[in-house]
Protein backbone atom coordinates (compact mmCIF):
# COMPACT_ATOMS: atom_id res chain seq x y z
CA UNK A 1 0.00 0.00 0.00
CA UNK A 2 2.79 2.11 0.88
CA UNK A 3 4.61 1.54 -2.57
CA UNK A 4 1.17 2.45 -4.51
CA UNK A 5 1.00 5.96 -2.52
CA UNK A 6 4.61 6.72 -3.10
CA UNK A 7 4.28 6.00 -6.90
CA UNK A 8 1.09 7.71 -6.77
CA UNK A 9 2.83 10.79 -5.08
CA UNK A 10 6.09 10.70 -7.46
CA UNK A 11 4.56 9.97 -11.21
CA UNK A 12 0.53 12.14 -10.47
CA UNK A 13 2.60 15.34 -10.29
CA UNK A 14 4.73 14.87 -13.49
CA UNK A 15 1.53 13.17 -15.18
CA UNK A 16 -0.29 16.45 -14.68
CA UNK A 17 3.11 19.02 -15.37
CA UNK A 18 3.40 17.11 -18.52
CA UNK A 19 -0.10 17.61 -19.19
CA UNK A 20 0.07 21.18 -18.89
CA UNK A 21 3.44 21.65 -20.69
CA UNK A 22 3.20 22.38 -24.82
CA UNK A 23 6.20 21.67 -26.56
CA UNK A 24 6.60 23.12 -29.65
CA UNK A 25 8.90 21.85 -32.38
CA UNK A 26 10.57 24.04 -35.44
CA UNK A 27 11.03 21.72 -38.35
CA UNK A 28 14.01 23.49 -40.51
CA UNK A 29 13.19 23.48 -44.14
CA UNK A 30 15.34 21.58 -46.45
CA UNK A 31 18.23 24.03 -47.80
CA UNK A 32 18.30 24.05 -51.86
CA UNK A 33 16.09 24.35 -54.77
CA UNK A 34 12.29 22.38 -53.80
CA UNK A 35 11.21 19.53 -56.45
CA UNK A 36 9.04 21.62 -58.73
CA UNK A 37 6.42 19.00 -60.34
CA UNK A 38 7.19 19.48 -63.87
CA UNK A 39 5.71 19.29 -66.99
CA UNK A 40 7.50 17.84 -69.68
CA UNK A 41 6.00 15.51 -72.40
CA UNK A 42 6.68 11.92 -71.64
CA UNK A 43 9.45 10.66 -73.60
CA UNK A 44 9.87 8.37 -76.20
CA UNK A 45 13.14 8.07 -76.90
CA UNK A 46 16.54 7.37 -74.95
CA UNK A 47 19.31 8.59 -75.97
CA UNK A 48 19.41 7.67 -79.86
CA UNK A 49 16.66 4.53 -79.28
CA UNK A 50 12.90 5.12 -79.54
CA UNK A 51 9.17 3.44 -79.30
CA UNK A 52 8.19 2.89 -82.64
CA UNK A 53 11.91 2.26 -84.47
CA UNK A 54 12.31 -1.05 -86.55
CA UNK A 55 14.19 -3.91 -86.27
CA UNK A 56 16.93 -2.82 -88.43
CA UNK A 57 17.19 0.65 -87.11
CA UNK A 58 17.30 -0.65 -83.07
CA UNK A 59 20.24 -2.98 -84.29
CA UNK A 60 21.77 -0.24 -85.83
CA UNK A 61 21.16 2.69 -82.87
CA UNK A 62 22.30 -0.04 -80.33
CA UNK A 63 25.55 -1.03 -82.63
CA UNK A 64 26.54 2.95 -82.32
CA UNK A 65 26.17 3.72 -78.17
CA UNK A 66 28.79 2.88 -76.89
CA UNK A 67 26.75 2.82 -73.70
CA UNK A 68 25.47 -1.13 -74.70
CA UNK A 69 27.76 -4.15 -75.73
CA UNK A 70 25.29 -5.38 -78.75
CA UNK A 71 26.65 -8.50 -80.51
CA UNK A 72 24.01 -7.96 -83.50
CA UNK A 73 21.63 -11.24 -84.96
CA UNK A 74 22.89 -13.09 -81.29
CA UNK A 75 20.90 -10.53 -79.24
CA UNK A 76 18.00 -11.27 -81.14
CA UNK A 77 15.25 -13.56 -80.78
CA UNK A 78 11.83 -14.48 -81.91
CA UNK A 79 8.67 -14.96 -80.10
CA UNK A 80 6.82 -17.38 -82.31
CA UNK A 81 3.78 -17.72 -79.82
CA UNK A 82 3.54 -13.93 -80.27
CA UNK A 83 5.16 -13.13 -83.36
CA UNK A 84 7.12 -10.73 -81.63
CA UNK A 85 10.77 -10.41 -81.84
CA UNK A 86 13.13 -9.78 -78.65
CA UNK A 87 16.56 -7.63 -78.58
CA UNK A 88 18.20 -8.73 -74.53
CA UNK A 89 21.82 -6.91 -74.54
CA UNK A 90 24.26 -6.31 -71.74
CA UNK A 91 24.78 -2.55 -71.20
CA UNK A 92 28.16 -1.23 -69.80
CA UNK A 93 28.24 1.43 -67.07
CA UNK A 94 25.07 2.20 -65.33
CA UNK A 95 22.79 -0.46 -67.59
CA UNK A 96 23.20 -3.92 -66.45
CA UNK A 97 20.86 -5.45 -69.27
CA UNK A 98 18.51 -3.80 -72.03
CA UNK A 99 15.38 -5.37 -73.51
CA UNK A 100 13.12 -4.11 -76.72
CA UNK A 101 9.82 -5.64 -77.53
CA UNK A 102 9.40 -5.75 -81.02
CA UNK A 103 4.98 -6.39 -82.44
CA UNK A 104 5.08 -5.90 -86.32
CA UNK A 105 8.13 -4.50 -86.62
CA UNK A 106 8.78 -1.82 -84.08
CA UNK A 107 9.19 -1.18 -80.81
CA UNK A 108 6.48 -1.01 -78.75
CA UNK A 109 8.91 -1.53 -75.24
CA UNK A 110 12.26 -0.62 -73.55
CA UNK A 111 13.34 -1.60 -70.64
CA UNK A 112 16.38 -0.97 -68.85
CA UNK A 113 17.64 -2.61 -66.34
CA UNK A 114 19.93 -0.21 -63.70
CA UNK A 115 22.95 -0.98 -62.24
CA UNK A 116 22.23 -0.02 -58.68
CA UNK A 117 26.09 -0.20 -57.00
CA UNK A 118 26.44 2.79 -59.54
CA UNK A 119 22.83 4.65 -59.70
CA UNK A 120 19.96 4.54 -57.01
CA UNK A 121 16.40 4.40 -57.01
CA UNK A 122 15.85 8.01 -55.08
CA UNK A 123 17.97 9.58 -57.94
CA UNK A 124 16.51 8.43 -60.48
CA UNK A 125 12.66 8.88 -59.20
CA UNK A 126 13.90 12.17 -58.21
CA UNK A 127 15.23 13.42 -62.14
CA UNK A 128 11.83 12.11 -63.14
CA UNK A 129 9.47 13.98 -60.94
CA UNK A 130 11.55 17.34 -61.66
CA UNK A 131 10.88 16.61 -65.49
CA UNK A 132 7.71 15.15 -65.64
CA UNK A 133 5.78 15.66 -61.71
CA UNK A 134 4.34 13.44 -59.77
CA UNK A 135 3.54 9.69 -61.21
CA UNK A 136 -0.03 8.57 -61.85
CA UNK A 137 0.44 5.57 -59.79
CA UNK A 138 2.48 5.14 -57.11
CA UNK A 139 3.59 1.78 -54.98
CA UNK A 140 6.10 0.18 -53.63
CA UNK A 141 6.97 -1.82 -56.56
CA UNK A 142 6.75 1.16 -58.85
CA UNK A 143 6.27 4.48 -60.28
CA UNK A 144 4.22 4.92 -63.08
CA UNK A 145 3.73 8.12 -65.47
CA UNK A 146 1.44 7.99 -68.15
CA UNK A 147 -0.15 9.52 -71.20
CA UNK A 148 -2.61 8.38 -74.36
CA UNK A 149 0.80 7.48 -76.08
CA UNK A 150 3.59 6.34 -73.73
CA UNK A 151 3.75 4.67 -70.51
CA UNK A 152 7.01 5.08 -68.58
CA UNK A 153 7.85 3.66 -65.56
CA UNK A 154 10.26 2.91 -62.48
CA UNK A 155 10.51 -0.84 -61.29
CA UNK A 156 11.69 -2.29 -58.77
CA UNK A 157 14.28 -3.92 -59.06
CA UNK A 158 15.97 -0.27 -60.40
CA UNK A 159 14.66 -0.54 -63.71
CA UNK A 160 12.83 2.19 -66.14
CA UNK A 161 10.50 0.90 -68.77
CA UNK A 162 8.92 2.78 -71.96
CA UNK A 163 5.44 1.21 -73.24
CA UNK A 164 3.86 2.65 -76.28
CA UNK A 165 -0.12 2.52 -75.35
CA UNK A 166 -1.55 2.09 -78.47
CA UNK A 167 0.16 -1.05 -79.07
CA UNK A 168 -0.25 -2.38 -75.67
CA UNK A 169 -3.74 -1.57 -75.67
CA UNK A 170 -4.16 -3.33 -79.02
CA UNK A 171 -2.73 -6.43 -77.58
CA UNK A 172 -4.64 -5.93 -74.23
CA UNK A 173 -7.77 -6.26 -76.54
CA UNK A 174 -6.56 -9.09 -78.39
CA UNK A 175 -5.99 -10.83 -74.74
CA UNK A 176 -9.87 -10.50 -73.81
CA UNK A 177 -10.90 -11.23 -76.96
CA UNK A 178 -8.94 -14.34 -77.03
CA UNK A 179 -9.91 -14.98 -73.09
CA UNK A 180 -13.73 -14.42 -74.50
CA UNK A 181 -13.38 -17.14 -77.07
CA UNK A 182 -11.93 -19.72 -74.79
CA UNK A 183 -14.81 -19.02 -72.22
CA UNK A 184 -17.06 -19.89 -75.08
CA UNK A 185 -15.33 -22.89 -76.13
CA UNK A 186 -15.25 -23.59 -72.43
CA UNK A 187 -19.16 -23.59 -72.23
CA UNK A 188 -19.52 -25.07 -75.48
CA UNK A 189 -17.66 -28.42 -74.23
CA UNK A 190 -19.07 -28.24 -71.34
CA UNK A 191 -23.07 -28.28 -72.47
CA UNK A 192 -22.08 -31.32 -74.86
CA UNK A 193 -21.23 -33.25 -71.90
Amino acid sequence: MKKQFFYLLFFLPLFVWAQEETIEVFIPSRPGPSIVPGSAELPRTFRELRLGMSLEELKEALGGDGLFEFRGDRDVSFLPAREENLVETTGLSFIRRAFFQLREGQVFIMAFSLDTSRIDHYSVFTVFIKKYGEPARLNPQEAVWENEETRVSIERPLTVKYIDMGVFRAIMGEAKAEEAAEVFRRRGFLDEL
